[in-house]
């Protein structure tokens, strides 16, 4: 069933923005941001076949990608400031969004701060939702748009980039971040907790090591 629906999600996909262009990817991006779990691993690579065969450029591509998932964030974000999470639960069902979900991106934001913003772009699921969460807890604005667009713009030059080396075999791709997401996962962990570790590393701790 899983297969299926995936595979149903993928022809989708593929037939928008073959059809559609570059403004499909913005807005496909975008969906995923805000709460509907499309997701990137196949909106990007099949964005970087189509600059392998010459029908994209690749930065344009990139660019689309990126402020797609900008604004679906901005979304996502004002639904969390003025609806809070009961109203994500009342009418998450009809998209797909399940308790789980939420309660996940809620656990990330709240021990890693807003900092996750940025970090969360590459993460599967906590992408989707972790706007919510920023949005409840009343985040900078401006703070979770800078890191937002920065966290989306490198995951979407790798994903392109992966699209245009793999070429035809751009749907290897899906299965590949899939196998190795939890991964990704730990390498994110390890890394948000040493830039932790060194930005509020105790004074103590500093004439210690001194």
């Amino acid at each position: 069933m899983v297969y299926e629906l995936l595979t149903f999600i993928s022809s989708l996909v593929v037939n928008a923005i073959s059809n559609f262009g570059y403004p499909a990817v913005f807005l496909l991006m975008s969906l995923e941001s805000a709460l509907i779990p499309i997701p990137s691993e196949i909106i990007m690579p099949f964005s970087g076949f189509l600059v392998f065969e010459g029908r994209f450029s690749f930065w344009e591509a990139v660019m689309w990608g990126t402020f797609g998932n900008l604004f679906g964030s901005i979304l996502a974000y004002l639904i969390g400031f003025y609806g809070g999470r009961p109203l994500v639960e009342k009418y998450g069902k009809y998209v797909l969004i399940t308790r789980h979900d939420l309660d996940l991106a809620d656990k990330w934001f709240a021990k890693y701060g807003s900092i996750s913003i940025f970090f969360s772009r590459v993460l599967p699921v906590v992408r989707t939702f972790i706007s919510l969460p920023a949005g409840i807890a009343k985040m900078n604005f401006w703070k979770f748009s800078l890191y937002t667009f920065l966290g989306s713009l490198i995951w979407s030059i790798f994903l392109t980039y992966a699209g245009v080396l793999t070429g035809e075999k751009w749907k290897e791709l899906d299965v590949y971040f899939k196998k190795f997401d939890w991964l990704i996962g730990i390498a994110i962990v390890l890394g948000v907790g040493f830039w932790a570790y060194k930005k509020f590393k105790s004074p103590a701790l500093k004439s210690i090591n001194s």
